[in-house]
């Protein structure tokens, strides 16, 4: 079957098409023909060998999230799995191929009216977007900063904030056309990727959920009210100076906290029932995901340069 391996840390052009054996379920595990792909922040991440020191090699085949037709199941899983059209976590990589393996435990039934695309637009970040907020714990009434909301963490960690009863939702972004679209899902106030372009925005925040880190983190430290909270859900920015505690060391009198977050502390049951619930609420129109472009699987590559040049608002999706 076709698949796409990063043969090469570094730029998009490290990736490349490959041949690889079909796959077989083993215990535990369904097969999956794929019908779409997420393409995630964090796979360019790896794909940029940033991650190399925590086991990723050159050969990895990226991508944790598909869509598809089950068509086959190993040792132990209920046969009845066989047919049904399915959203999957693979895990850490496994997901830019024709047919993927995923634990039964990570797969859920696609719900009507979800459409494959839609289904990993949101199954993984939807997720993170709802804990990150209970880390934070955001109560309605208080302001939030979404740093870095035009990818589809932040544009439902909008959502979720505006539906949850939020006094204000800022978000930071790269242009007034984003800004406009995010208005629309929520935001109430639009500023530029420093934090400034909005004279009515709050002057400090709650809540901010950070989906970049990077060099420029520190300064949103310090837009944190007394007693706000900072939760960092990813680095796509790169990781943040070394020092960056001393800025909260320098506000110690305001009790600002700062957290990161990774759903795989969440345990299972909980992640399933908070996609379950998200994706029956997407079916129904309620909770909207934001598709920036579906792509052919060989054109893994373009999907990457795209990401890399900050082009993308929402998710783009490969098909095999």
């Amino acid at each position: 079957m076709k698949a796409v391996a990063i043969q090469a840390f570094g730029s998009p052009e490290g990736m490349e098409v490959i041949d690889i054996p079909d796959p077989a379920p083993a215990a535990g595990q369904v097969l999956i023909a794929t019908e779409a792909i997420g393409v995630g922040g964090v796979d360019a991440v790896i794909r940029r060998g940033a991650l190399a020191a925590h086991g990723f090699a050159e050969g990895h085949v990226p991508g944790g999230e598909v869509a598809g037709t089950v068509t086959a199941v190993g040792d132990g899983v209920d046969m009845s799995w066989i047919g049904r059209r399915v959203w999957a976590f693979t895990g850490v990589g496994g997901g830019y191929v024709e047919q993927a393996t995923a634990p039964a435990g990570e797969v859920l039934p696609l719900p009507p009216g979800l459409s494959a695309v839609d289904a990993v637009t949101l199954g993984s970040s939807g997720v993170v977007a709802h804990f990150a907020l209970a880390h934070a714990r955001f109560a309605p009434g208080e302001s939030v900063l979404v740093r870095g909301a035009a990818g589809s963490i932040g544009i439902t960690a909008v959502q979720l904030a505006a539906r949850g009863g939020a006094g204000a939702v800022a978000v930071t972004t790269s242009s007034a056309e984003r800004g406009d679209r995010l208005r629309t899902l929520g935001a109430t106030h639009v500023l530029d990727r420093s934090g400034n372009g909005d004279e009515d925005a709050p002057a400090g925040y709650d809540v901010v959920i950070d989906v970049v880190a990077g060099a420029g983190m520190p300064a949103f430290l310090t837009r944190l009210n007394p007693n706000g909270r900072m939760v960092v859900v990813g680095v796509v920015g790169g990781p943040p100076p070394a020092d960056f505690g001393a800025t909260m060391m320098a506000a110690f009198r305001k009790s600002s906290s700062f957290a990161t977050f990774s759903a795989d502390t969440v345990a299972g049951p909980a992640r399933r029932a908070v996609r379950t619930e998200q994706f029956a609420a997407a079916g129904r129109g309620e909770l909207r995901t934001v598709v920036h472009e579906v792509l052919p699987l060989e054109h893994a590559v373009l999907a990457h340069r795209k990401m890399d040049a900050g082009e993308v608002f929402g998710r783009i999706v490969l098909t095999p």
